[in-house]
């Protein structure tokens, strides 16, 4: 029985070492595609279908999910359900990770009460503030702690994914009080690049440059019109 089950976890941990990082950055976008299928009560899907809900390559998407182990069967695709098991296994989702929030402003007042984490599994352990003002409140369900608590908080509740939600100038150090507490991985909601050692994780959520993204596809629409674009908006108002 011991045997067996090391087996398995020696198994499970090499299947997510070799998984391209690109990849692992999709199987969250085909679990969400999943989860809705399920709902509508969708068994089986094939390749092809999945590819294009998830606007991939149908030859990607079985690549990714080779990774998981699952190849489907041919003629049927994808059990659903099955599918959905090894991805939230293989992304970790089969228990429920706390969160430190780092920062109890508007931001993180409003990431510590959506309940899109929750229903992900991922649940606000505590969000610390250096603010006397807002150390006390309420955010998130839980009592807004001193950002000095930290470490203690890390440890007593088993901490290991931290969420910055404070200005910009602000980011460094609580990433870097954030790694000496022992959290091993970092969302990031400051425009800024963090310098952090390598073994820690990051992924940065930056709107003002998703904004000059889609700025871009809008200006490629205007320009295939031929609509003219002024450079000077107070000119339009002139």
């Amino acid at each position: 029985m011991n045997a067996r089950s090391n087996s398995v976890e020696v198994m499970t941990t090499a299947s997510r070492r070799r998984i391209p990082e690109a990849a692992v950055i999709r199987l969250p976008l085909y679990l969400r595609i999943l989860n809705d299928l399920s709902a509508d009560n969708c068994t089986q899907i094939s390749s092809d279908q999945l590819a294009v809900l998830a606007g991939q390559n149908a030859a990607k998407v079985r690549k990714d999910l080779s990774y998981l182990g699952s190849y489907g069967t041919r003629g049927v695709g994808y059990d659903v359900s099955y599918l959905l098991y090894q991805i939230q296994r293989e992304l970790g989702l089969n228990k429920s990770w706390p969160v430190v929030i780092v920062g109890a402003g508007n931001l993180g007042q409003a990431l510590g009460n959506y309940g899109g984490l929750s229903e992900r599994g991922f649940v606000v352990a505590a969000v610390v503030d250096s603010d006397p003002s807002k150390v006390g409140s309420v955010a998130g369900g839980v009592r807004v702690s001193h950002v000095d608590d930290l470490p203690l908080i890390v440890q007593s509740k088993g901490v290991s994914i931290g969420i910055i939600a404070v200005p910009a100038q602000y980011a460094q150090s609580a990433a870097d009080l954030l790694v000496r507490a022992g959290v091993g991985s970092i969302l990031n909601f400051a425009p800024i690049i963090l310098n952090l050692p390598a073994e820690i994780h990051i992924r940065k959520v930056d709107m003002a440059l998703e904004l000059q993204i889609l700025s871009y596809h809008e200006q490629c629409r205007m320009d295939a019109r031929g609509v003219a674009v002024v450079s000077d908006p107070e000119s339009v108002i002139a």
